[in-house]
């Protein structure tokens, strides 16, 4: 089976940055989701959420902007400001899980309020020129907050649904509820893909036999963890273990000096590559003893001699 690849929209992680230089790396992607827009109180939009779904900045990367909203007005605003930088689609948050959102009715908060989601999109689906596609979680805090909602989605052609099989207030602790998301599988008409968890080869091959029917898969933390893995996936990885920490360690390389042309001061560079060795040093076999090499540096230099160390001495267990 033919699979395609989305990488998922993660808050500080994958923003245009990330996926050029990951997209010069690693071409087994078929689709980017930008980390979400959204209009701030006095009905603007922050510079750095510009910046990062503008053309330039995204050339040669199938990009699908997301936009957190909870009114028409918005919605029709975002959806008509996106297509004039030549947008065709785009994707609407409804699983973002944070309480600071979530309170807000914004993200998964809105997934207590079907009819409200019913009415936004009652309201905007003639009025905006691009295709949608949602993103969502099972709920808020009930399970069940899916089951009208999926209802109510069946009478829209979305271009995709795609499915984290969590309710918000469990973040991205506990299982994914397997069970509920084949109930939804069998009653949406429209196409879905599955969001969450795909950690490593092993566990998307069981999601992949358990769902045989689905292939299309978001994945977020297990690519930033294992870059190689959707390649894995599509069978296209026939590196040797050498030439895959070389790929690695270029990739890192090129990832750094972006990174360090775009930020000032070197305390926010460390901080942000920082969080990234959070999810690339279980890429190694000693995964606590590569993180803990780098969260300990305290200048770039420390910080290179570091990584130096990790690449030349520890081990990949991908």
């Amino acid at each position: 089976m033919q699979h395609t690849i989305s990488l998922a929209p993660l808050q500080g992680f994958t923003d245009y940055i990330f996926r050029k230089v990951y997209n010069n790396y690693f071409t087994d992607i078929d689709k980017f989701y930008s980390p979400y827009i959204r209009l701030s109180n006095d009905k603007t939009i922050k510079k750095s959420q510009i910046r990062d779904i503008l053309p330039e900045n995204n050339k040669n990367i199938n990009l699908i902007p997301q936009i957190l909203v909870n009114n028409s007005t918005d919605f029709i605003f975002l959806s008509n400001y996106l297509f004039d930088f030549g947008y065709k689609e785009i994707n609407w948050n409804l699983g973002c899980p944070y309480p600071m959102v979530a309170k807000r009715n914004l993200g998964a908060g809105l997934l207590e309020y079907p009819e409200k989601i019913n009415e936004i999109l009652e309201t905007i689906i003639n009025k905006i020129p691009n295709k949608l596609s949602i993103k969502m979680r099972l709920g808020n805090k009930n399970i069940d907050d899916i089951d009208k909602i999926i209802s109510d989605l069946n009478n829209y052609n979305l271009s995709d649904l795609i499915i984290h099989p969590r309710i918000a207030t469990q973040l991205y602790k506990g299982n994914p509820d397997l069970n509920k998301f084949a109930e939804v599988l069998n009653t949406s008409s429209n196409k879905i893909t599955y969001n969450g968890d795909i950690k490593d080869i092993s566990t998307f091959n069981k999601l992949e036999n358990e769902y045989q029917n689905i292939n299309n898969w978001m994945i977020g933390r297990g690519i930033l963890a294992n870059p190689f893995l959707a390649s894995q996936i599509k069978k296209t990885d026939n590196l040797s273990a050498d030439l895959k920490k070389e790929q690695f360690y270029n990739f890192h390389d090129s990832l750094f000096n972006e990174i360090e042309n775009s930020l000032s001061g070197s305390s926010h560079i460390l901080t942000k590559m920082t969080n990234y060795w959070e999810y690339f040093s279980l890429s190694f076999t000693n995964s606590h003893k590569v993180f803990k090499r780098i969260k300990k540096t305290s200048t770039i230099e420390k910080y290179k001699s570091a990584v130096n160390h990790n690449f030349s001495e520890e081990n990949l267990n991908i």
